[in-house]
């Protein structure tokens, strides 16, 4: 029987502000305004340059969303000569293509005529939905309205983006609220045909957060949303874990067949106190009987379809063939 393959994306990341407009309890990424709230041109290209030193093919483009509804962020761009933080984003992704990586941006809500724009430039997208049910842990947080997310992830699904999406496991939310949030995405992609892998993160505690003390989700529970999850969701969208805050053997054998981006070379910014494992001990510890494939940030299915920009076309068939010879 051939080895079960399980996949992953070599990726650089890149935080580029962590001002945001909302405020979650959990999250100790967010930052107010100030002296290295936002990633100038220069840091990106040092980060950029390791990337492709190291391997990378994907630059992961993160940071907080709408920052300029916060007072004083203005100045921040205005320092890099930008009005627009979308526009700033665009610009960097520009830069990341030049360098030979494929952009994939975590932009938050956005609008439809705003994906389109971003779309422009990325190989690939993604918003988490985290949950449909409306949690405690997000008050304060108008980014994080159900409604306003599942909108956005509908935009993007008309636009024909290959998306990313996922839930934030052990905010508030019942094992209710996961199935309904897992049925939800299913059935954006029966309409749309766009989700590429659906992540199940556990929430991680984090010093200094209005949850720092709270409990993760317990092992046999994530666990059951694994397999729930891929009784859920169609085939062919991947169920993902991330390897630096879960047990990978252990989930991969529930049955989550992704584990998202690994750098080799940048922390995880969301969860800086986790680091990546590295890709050769992932392998070792999955065994004989998994196969660790590398991918793109655009799965296969998509570029057979061609749904990626031509600003992007040569360089997602170069890598696409270059991934193809290392696994031969």
């Amino acid at each position: 029987m051939p080895p079960r393959r399980i996949t992953f994306s070599r990726n650089v990341f890149l935080p580029l502000t962590t001002v945001c407009r909302n405020r979650c309890a959990y999250c100790g990424f967010r930052r107010p305004v100030g002296p290295g709230c936002l990633m100038h041109p220069g840091e990106v290209a040092a980060v950029l340059d390791e990337g492709v030193r190291t391997g990378c093919t994907e630059a992961l483009f993160t940071f907080g969303e709408r920052p300029e509804e916060v007072p004083g962020f203005a100045a921040e761009l205005e320092a890099v000569g930008e009005k627009s933080f979308l526009d700033y984003c665009r610009r960097l992704c520009l830069d990341a293509i030049a360098c030979g990586l494929l952009p994939h941006t975590n932009a938050g809500v956005l609008d439809e005529p705003e994906l389109a724009s971003l779309a422009e430039v990325n190989a690939s997208m993604g918003l988490m939905l985290e949950t449909t049910a409306r949690v405690k842990a997000h008050e304060g947080s108008p980014g994080k309205d159900p409604e306003a997310r599942i909108a956005t992830i509908e935009a993007a699904g008309r636009l024909r983006i290959p998306f990313t999406t996922g839930l934030l496991l052990g905010i508030g939310e019942t094992a209710a609220d996961r199935l309904e949030s897992l049925e939800t995405i299913a059935g954006l992609h029966r309409r749309y045909g766009h989700i590429q892998e659906v992540i199940l993160q556990n929430f991680a505690p984090q010093e200094g957060t209005g949850m720092a003390g709270a409990p993760t989700i317990p092992a046999a529970e994530y666990c059951a949303t694994v397999r729930l999850a891929r009784e859920v969701l169609p085939r062919e969208v991947a169920v993902q874990v991330p390897p630096n805050l879960a047990d990978a053997t252990t989930l991969v054998a529930c049955g989550a067949d992704d584990l998202g981006g690994v750098s080799p070379c940048s922390i995880d910014h969301i969860n800086p106190d986790h680091p990546w494992p590295a890709v050769d001990a992932l392998r070792q510890s999955l065994g004989p009987d998994v196969e660790l494939v590398e991918r793109l940030c655009i799965h296969p299915r998509y570029v057979e379809r061609g749904w990626y920009p031509t600003t992007l076309a040569p360089l997602v068939r170069r890598l696409s063939e270059r991934l193809r010879e290392q696994q031969l």
